[in-house]
């Protein structure tokens, strides 16, 4: 059951699938994305929230055009929306605790680097741009 309306979270959606995200709508979805991938998979879990605005996803958008190394593919849940994905997405990023927004990154089908929304909330854009693309230089 979503949370919000969708004409309310659409534009939020277009956001990152502008940046080459994938929307993940399902469990399945989620599963196919995630399971026995071989090469990295970058995870945004996407929020209405404030700090999804003006922090993760301007962040992502930042490291990822500006990075020399990149996940091979970038994919996305809406935290509040599609809940049946984003359980199982939260089942991928265990043992973290859920978290909207958060960012993860998979490596050969194992989660590698999770960056969580207290790391969000409490730092500056730069700041996690450079842990983002930190992290791609080490995985990808």
């Amino acid at each position: 059951m979503a949370v919000y309306p969708e004409y309310m979270v659409a534009p939020i959606r277009q956001d990152l699938v502008e940046a080459g995200f994938e929307q993940l709508m399902s469990p399945q979805e989620v599963d196919a994305a995630l399971a026995d991938t071989e090469g990295t998979v970058l995870v945004a879990v996407n929020s209405v929230c404030g700090c999804a605005a003006a922090k993760a996803r301007p962040a992502l958008k930042l490291a990822l055009a500006s990075a020399d190394k990149k996940p091979g593919k970038l994919v996305t849940v809406f935290a509040g929306m599609e809940t049946d994905a984003v359980a199982k997405m939260r089942e991928h990023l265990l043992p973290y605790p859920p978290s909207s927004p958060c960012i993860g990154l998979f490596k050969d089908g194992e989660l590698v680097h999770m960056i969580e929304r207290y790391h969000i909330e409490g730092s500056d854009l730069m700041r996690i741009v450079n842990n983002l693309q930190g992290a791609f230089e080490e995985y990808c």
